[in-house]
C-alpha cells in the first residue's frame, strides 16, 4: 500500500482528460484534478441542460473548474463512437499540445435482470464499457510514448470481484464489463510500462451520484455511500504515476482516505 501521508501531490503542467465529466464521479474528478493543478478536458455526451433528464453537463463542470481558478476545456464525446474519440484527442492536442492523464470514467450501467437482458443491452455495455477502453488507449498511448510518460486510469467497481457482495440484483452485465476492464488494465500495463506509461484500474467504492439515485431511488439506504469527492485523492495519486511507479494495479479508493482537495 502506498504512503499518502506526505505533501499533497501537485499536477501542475499536466493535461488530463476525464470522460463522463458532466456529473457524478466524473465531475468530482475533473474538479479535483484541476484543484491539483492539471488542465482538464471535460468530456461527455451531455452539453445542454435537460429539465427532464439527469442534472449536469460538461459546460457546467468546466465553469465550476474556472470558478476555482482552473483551466478547463469542455468537449462533447460519445465514447462508443470512434470518430468522437478521435475528435476528443485531436481537439485536446490542438488546445493544450499534450495529454498526460486519461481518466476513463464514462460508463453504461445497462441494469437489468438476466432474463430481461437483451442482446442490444449486452452489446451496448460491451461497446461503452469495454471496447471504448481499447479505442481511447489506441489513440492516447502513441502520444504518451512520444512524451515518455503518461497515466491511464480506468474506473472499475467492486462488482468486478470474483466474490460479489452487497450488489443489488440486475448488475450481471455491468459486472462482466467491469471484470473485463480490470483484465484489460493489468494486461496493457505490462506492454507499456517500458514506455513510461502507467495503467491502473480503480474501484471507487459505493458513491452516491445522480445516476445511482435514478437507478435505486431516493428511499434507498445511502448511509454508507460516499460522495464523488472521496475518490479524488486516489485519482490524483494515480494521475501522478508513470511506468516506473505504480502500474498494473487494481486499486481501492478507500486506501487513500477522504481529504480533498
Amino acid at each position: 500500500m502506498p504512503n499518502h501521508s506526505g505533501p499533497k501531490i501537485r499536477l501542475d503542467g499536466k493535461v488530463a482528460i476525464v470522460t463522463g465529466a458532466s456529473r457524478g464521479i466524473g465531475k468530482g474528478l475533473a474538479i479535483g484534478l484541476a484543484a491539483a493543478g492539471a488542465r482538464v478536458v471535460c468530456a461527455a455526451r451531455t452539453i445542454d441542460h435537460n429539465p427532464e433528464g439527469l442534472p449536469g453537463n460538461i459546460h457546467e463542470t468546466a465553469e465550476a473548474i474556472r470558478s476555482i481558478g482552473g483551466d478547463a476545456l469542455p468537449i462533447r464525446c460519445d465514447i462508443g463512437d470512434e470518430s468522437d474519440i478521435s475528435n476528443l484527442i485531436q481537439t485536446t492536442l490542438e488546445t493544450y499540445g499534450r495529454i498526460d492523464v486519461l481518466m476513463n470514467n464514462a460508463m453504461a450501467s445497462t441494469r437489468g435482470l438476466f432474463e430481461k437482458t437483451t442482446h442490444e443491452m449486452w452489446d451496448l455495455s460491451m461497446r461503452i464499457n469495454v471496447r471504448s477502453l481499447f479505442t481511447t488507449c489506441q489513440h492516447v498511448i502513441p502520444l504518451m510514448k512520444k512524451q515518455g510518460a503518461g497515466s491511464i486510469i480506468n474506473m472499475s467497481s467492486g462488482a468486478a470481484g470474483h466474490t460479489i457482495s452487497g450488489m443489488p440484483p440486475g448488475y450481471l452485465t455491468y459486472s462482466v464489463a467491469k471484470a473485463a476492464m480490470e483484465r484489460f488494465s493489468t494486461a496493457l500495463a505490462l506492454e507499456v510500462a517500458e514506455a513510461g506509461i502507467a495503467v491502473n484500474a480503480l474501484r471507487p467504492g459505493a458513491v452516491k451520484t445522480e445516476t445511482s439515485v435514478h437507478e435505486l431511488g431516493e428511499d434507498y439506504d445511502w448511509s454508507d455511500w460516499k460522495t464523488p469527492e472521496s475518490v479524488v485523492p486516489s485519482v490524483v495519486y494515480l494521475a501522478a504515476q508513470n511506468g516506473s511507479g505504480m502500474t498494473g494495479r487494481i486499486v481501492d479508493a478507500r486506501e487513500f482516505g477522504g481529504s480533498w482537495p
